[in-house]
């Protein structure tokens, strides 16, 4: 029936319609070999793609940018020394920080044809290669027995992307040498020792794919045992979702279906979608392509205001442009541009000289404070910091560079497809080998204009292939994409219009163009972008606004001032709001569309620049506030009761809003609705310490939050890590006197697997006269799973302090300390 439709509703023109191109071996460019599974793409040699235009700026931003200069930033790239220049091995830094680095540097370089980056990025990829041992292994000495005697392959992982980019981009056989000698080793690793360690447990997949990119260029049996072996003995992604910590999940959920390219079991591809739709379902009903796992997700914690790392974005990116070209399916393309339009432009400076480890679709400031348990992670997660952020600042230099690789890709019947949409020229082969250059004109995702200038050496016949996104395929109201070749228009409608709006969306969908192309041949394809106003039952009926590609933030007056640390180079960022944020919409009120000049420097993700503007109608929700943390509070019932005025609202591109309202409530005309409550909130005391540990937050001993154990992880803790084996203090101010006779403690301690435990003693101590004094009548307990509790009597006093004795080679933490 599919068939027939197709046949029907072509026009007898060259244009096809199709929902997935065939897969096939074969073709001009490297595919999937047998007897792995077919594959419909293929991705092209870098450098193939020259990105132009706004893409083009996103790139020049990111190389003057931090990751640029990043080894003037972090000592994880100082080459003193360094374990991953050593021929040995031997040395410090050998971990994940520096080939997270050059991955997303070198094809940094490589994309941009960048002189200084490239020659800087084949200085440390010849050197991990020269650091290759008579028995395959290479890199830092340390992994190869990890922490435990046996190898930690994670941070190898990384470094293999690295090695296959240089060899994309140089064709140098070494890569092919080093990386087969190298799986000759990891082959060699005993089952009961391989991926025995946390991270590289979680993220087999990597590796998998690695091991699949060198099989279709040396075609060595022993590489899909490997593959095998290792699918084996990773997390178990193909039962379920096997991690829910950010970065995990966007690179584990992609491994069901990388392994499905050797096994052919089309339910491990299916339970890579059914990974994505259950992260989508139980904590991504927003928009923005992401989730909000902050770094771990929480059961109940699933509003707007949850975050994701800007580790997750790319990730996320990398694994939509890898199961794009491995399954031809173009809603990868669709989910790809949705992270890469809306979620990353935000988590950095529009310079790209700092970014921020959180990065939420509802986040009304962004400061050096702590906003745990709001948000999972202590410390200053929502700082624009250069210096910070390890790995988010390592890794995210991989984002945009990747997404300009996968902009075309080439099929196995000598033809091309436009996968993701920007500016940019291609120099590819088609046909039988012929050489073909086609420029792409335009301001995408910002326009509905897309022109494609083709230029082959001689004219030459091979399948044009145009993706037509998912929010395109249901335009309604007259709205269709059309295609025009050489001033001749043609519709390009797959499915019957409609005007119902649903998530998941129809599916998208490829046109196919399959002419003779000459010189000057032009194509320009319209895909019309409507407003449309999406409701989120899961967040309380609240609606987002999204026009094409793009989600719509809130126009908020964003204020920046230097942040703590940073260098007048390198600043760190705060800022605040300048204006009202608390808004609700009318859905059903009009949306205006208002088409601002191109900005002059390409940089469209700002709100001075944004090129597209929407006029919404809506009132202010006054019981909608910031918590006592400055995080925007959670949403609660629409629509929301409110007698404010009715207002006009500006809103922009959700990626050019570093302050943003992104998920709103609704109201009515009548401001009739739900009473909003004053959420309660728990402030914590304020409190100082000897020492706070640098993943731990100061205020969680008075956050309220009751552990389950004294090794829940899951909320948020105080720790003097690392210091091991001293005495230690923590102290509460009361602010005014208080009188008080107990006191109790809940002691945290992770046996098993980490470096902190109860300590030896501890004792009670008040201020007096500028004096500290001992409580009196007090037995101390240092019990694991409860809380101590010591009565004595009573004192009356302001300032308040628990010094502790740690355990010799260990640290200590409190989860909860009550004074009662």
């Amino acid at each position: 029936m599919l068939a027939l439709f197709v046949a029907l509703l072509a026009p007898k023109s060259d244009i096809r319609f199709e929902p997935i191109p065939p897969a096939a071996y074969g073709g001009l460019y490297p595919g999937n070999a047998e007897p792995l599974a077919p594959s419909p793409f293929r991705k092209l040699p870098i450098g193939s793609i020259k990105p132009e235009g706004w893409l083009r700026k996103q790139l020049v931003m990111e190389a003057d940018g931090f990751t640029g200069h990043l080894d003037e930033l972090s000592g994880f790239l100082n080459p003193e020394n360094n374990a991953w220049l050593s021929p040995t091995g031997e040395g410090r830094n050998g971990w994940e920080e520096v080939p997270y680095w050059l991955r997303g540097f070198g094809d940094l370089g490589y994309v941009l044809r960048d002189p200084r980056i490239t020659a800087e990025a084949t200085k440390w990829v010849k050197a991990i290669m020269g650091s290759q041992q008579p028995d395959g292994y290479f890199g830092p000495k340390r992994n190869r027995t990890g922490t435990r005697g046996k190898p930690d392959i994670w941070p190898n992982m990384l470094a293999l992307n690295a090695l296959q980019s240089y060899y994309e981009s140089t064709g140098d056989k070494h890569v092919l040498d080093c990386m087969l000698a190298y799986f000759k080793w990891e082959y060699a690793i005993p089952d009961a020792d391989l991926l025995t360690d946390y991270w590289e447990h979680q993220r087999q997949g990597d590796n998998i794919a690695s091991v699949l990119w060198l099989y279709n260029r040396v075609h060595a049996g022993f590489l899909l045992n490997l593959a095998e072996k290792l699918h084996g003995r990773g997390a178990k992604w193909d039962a379920g979702v096997a991690n829910w910590h950010g970065v995990n999940f966007a690179q584990g959920f992609r491994e069901p279906a990388e392994i499905a390219e050797v096994t052919k079991d089309a339910k491990q591809t299916a339970m890579t979608e059914a990974d994505y739709e259950t992260a989508r379902r139980l904590y991504g009903q927003v928009p923005g392509g992401m989730w909000g796992a902050d770094e771990n997700a929480r059961q109940g914690y699933s509003d707007p205001r949850q975050a994701a790392e800007t580790c997750t974005m790319v990730e996320m990116m990398w694994s939509d442009e890898f199961l794009l070209t491995m399954s031809g399916d173009p809603k990868w393309a669709d989910r790809c541009e949705d992270v890469a339009f809306n979620s990353l432009p935000a988590s950095m400076t529009s310079d790209e000289k700092a970014l921020h480890y959180l990065t939420s679709p509802n986040m009304v400031r962004i400061d050096a404070n702590s906003h745990a348990p709001d948000v999972e992670n202590g410390g200053p997660m929502l700082l624009y910091n250069p210096y910070d952020h390890r790995c988010c600042q390592h890794n995210s230099g991989m984002g945009w560079p990747y997404f300009a690789e996968h902009l075309w890709l080439a099929t196995p019947d000598g033809g091309l497809t436009a996968a993701m949409y920007a500016p940019n020229t291609v120099h590819a082969k088609v046909g039988n080998g012929m050489p073909v250059t086609i420029r792409e004109e335009t301001h995408y995702p910002f326009s509905e204009t897309i022109v494609f200038h083709v230029d082959p050496a001689k004219p030459t016949r091979f399948k044009l292939r145009l993706r037509i996104p998912a929010w395109c395929t249901g335009a309604g109201s007259g709205l269709m994409p059309t295609i025009s070749i050489n001033g001749q228009t043609k519709p390009a409608m797959f499915y019957a219009e409609s005007d119902y709006i649903s998530y998941p969306p129809p599916q998208a969908y490829y046109v196919v163009v399959d002419e003779t192309w000459r010189r000057g041949d032009g194509l320009t394809l319209k895909l019309p972008m409507k407003t449309e106003v999406t409701n989120w039952p899961t967040q309380h009926d609240s609606v987002s606004i999204t026009r094409g590609p793009l989600a719509y933030s809130l126009k908020i007056g964003e204020k920046f001032e230097r942040g703590p640390g940073g260098s007048d180079k390198w600043p760190t960022w705060t800022v605040s709001p300048t204006t009202d944020w608390d808004f609700g919409l009318l859905p059903s009120a009009k949306i205006t569309v208002k088409e601002r000049a191109w900005p002059k420097d390409d940089q469209p993700f700002t709100p001075a620049s944004a090129p597209i503007e929407l006029v919404a109608t809506g009132r202010k929700v006054d019981q909608w506030q910031a918590d006592y943390l400055g995080t925007v509070g959670l949403l609660q019932a629409s629509p929301a009761k409110t007698a404010e005025p009715i207002e006009q609202l500006r809103l922009i591109p959700m990626g050019a809003a570093r302050l943003r309202i992104t998920v709103f409530p609704t109201v009515t005309k009548d401001g009739s609705g739900h009473e909003w409550k004053p959420q309660p909130g728990h402030k914590p005391l304020p409190t100082k310490a000897s020492f706070v540990g640098f993943f731990d937050v100061i205020s969680a001993p008075s956050d309220g939050i009751e552990p389950k154990s004294s090794d829940d992880e899951t909320i948020p803790r105080f720790t003097w890590w690392d210091h091991k084996g001293t005495k230690e203090w923590i102290e509460y101010d009361l602010s005014k006197p208080t009188l008080h006779s107990k006191a109790s403690v809940y002691w945290f301690d992770d046996t098993g697997h980490g470096g902190c435990r109860v300590p030896v003693s501890w004792r009670l101590v008040y201020e007096e006269n500028q004096a500290w004094k001992r409580v009196e009548g007090a037995i101390y307990g240092v019990e694991r799973d409860k809380y101590n509790s010591v009565e004595f009597t009573p004192v009356t006093a302001a300032k308040w302090r628990i010094e502790a004795q740690l355990q010799s080679g260990f640290s200590a933490g409190i989860l909860e300390w009550k004074l009662e």
